[in-house]
């Protein structure tokens, strides 16, 4: 089948359903998401401070009890994909739902057997390891499942609502472990995390399932073949994000500034805020044209954080690369999602959303790299830099799309 039938489909029909009867059955299905990521936001700040001040472990050691769950995530999505076009989204979420209440009840014995350092770190390891596997399920399955039930011709606000919820969960399971883990216990928070899913896993067992497109599917390595440069430049926009989110602190200890950590939260009001805002944006003009602008914005915000002086003209550089990586991943999500058939959708899904998980691994060496010779600044004037190449990459995806709707029309 020719690629132009899979092009983005830009055209309103007076069938399509009315908003509410669309943002409905959105809703409810990212919920999933919100539950799954919330679960990752508890232990991200206090997960650290346990393996390196109680269990008594190095800062490494520390910093690999969080770097295992996106390499879990990285080695899964493909496959959660493939379970999710095979044996329908419903089916992913549900197996990533019941991995998050494993990897609850895993932590909380962890840290139940604190007394014995060895076997409490290789249980937290573990739980890592499932949570990592139940993001990939639940976020790729949800997506799908959106998809499924509202039709393809939403996918950009399906991201765009899977992504708020995902940001949204994480913004607000942070400061909500701390005060549990201050209150209760490093214990109370797989406690929490387990009871969570199990409320959840009935709220999805008793939803509506979507049926499984049949045909003859796609390998990894053909969906591959056409979602690779989309995630290419995926990850290229995705460093500016880990940068901020990795070494912002650090660049205002070094520069003897305060509030890294409301410029955090100025990031994620503007991202989640932009996304409210322009996110139907995708759907008027097109995924190309909305991620070329939003790359550009983003680039903009970074050489701010790059150039900045004070820690003012810090946080707005942050704020303006909030507004601009917001719509990077539904932009280019849903152009590499339409260049595939819709049974190997799931499958396109978890490949593009991969490379995310490769800039957020790669950011961490690779920008200490470049901080240890060139200073904490210098690593947002090279994020700066990777979102220009991404403005240039994803030009040439829009003529090659292009060339394809003419060549099929002709």
């Amino acid at each position: 089948m020719p690629d132009a039938s899979y092009a983005p489909s830009l055209s309103h029909t007076s069938a399509e359903p009315r908003r509410f009867s669309v943002i409905g059955p959105i809703l409810s299905t990212v919920a999933f998401t919100f539950f799954t990521y919330l679960t990752i936001g508890l232990s991200l700040a206090v997960l650290p401070g346990f393996v390196h001040s109680t269990l008594g472990f190095g800062a490494v050691v520390a910093g690999l009890s969080i770097s295992m769950q996106y390499v879990a995530t990285l080695a899964s999505r493909a496959r959660a994909g493939h379970m999710a076009d095979t044996r329908g989204p419903k089916r992913a979420v549900l197996t990533g739902l019941a991995m998050c209440g494993v990897s609850g009840l895993l932590l909380m014995l962890g840290a139940l057997a604190a007394a014995i350092p060895a076997l409490s770190l290789g249980l937290i390891l573990i739980a890592r390891l499932a949570l990592g596997c139940a993001e990939s399920c639940v976020g790729t399955g949800a997506i799908a499942w959106g998809m499924g039930q509202v039709g393809h011709q939403h996918t950009a606000r399906i991201i765009s609502w899977n992504g708020v919820a995902t940001y949204g969960a994480i913004a607000a399971g942070a400061p909500l472990g701390v005060l549990i883990a201050h209150s209760f216990g490093f214990a109370a928070i797989g406690a929490v995390s387990l009871i969570m899913m199990v409320i959840a896993f009935p709220l999805a067992r008793r939803k509506r399932a979507t049926a499984v497109a049949v045909g003859e599917r796609s390998s990894i390595r053909s969906v591959a073949a056409r979602v690779v440069p989309h995630g290419i430049g995926l990850a290229l926009g995705s460093l500016g994000f880990g940068c901020i989110a990795t070494f912002i602190t650090l660049l205002y200890i070094t520069h003897g500034w305060t509030g890294a950590a409301l410029t955090l939260s100025i990031f994620g009001v503007m991202f989640v805020g932009t996304r409210f805002v322009f996110g139907n944006m995708i759907n008027r003009v097109g995924g190309y044209r909305v991620a070329m602008v939003s790359f550009a914005v983003e680039a903009i915000g970074l050489a701010t954080l790059w150039l900045a002086s004070d820690m003012r003209l810090a946080a707005v550089g942050a704020a303006v690369a909030g507004m601009g990586f917001s719509l990077v991943f539904p932009a280019l999500g849903v152009e590499a999602v339409n260049r595939v058939p819709e049974n190997s959708r799931g499958a396109a899904i978890g490949v593009f959303s991969g490379f995310l998980d490769v800039a957020m691994v790669a950011v961490g060496p690779l920008g200490g790299w470049i901080a240890s010779g060139m200073g904490f600044s210098s690593v947002y004037g090279f994020a700066a830099l990777a979102a220009v190449v991404a403005i240039a990459l994803t030009l040439l995806l829009k003529t090659q799309a292009e060339r394809r709707l003419s060549k099929a029309a002709g």
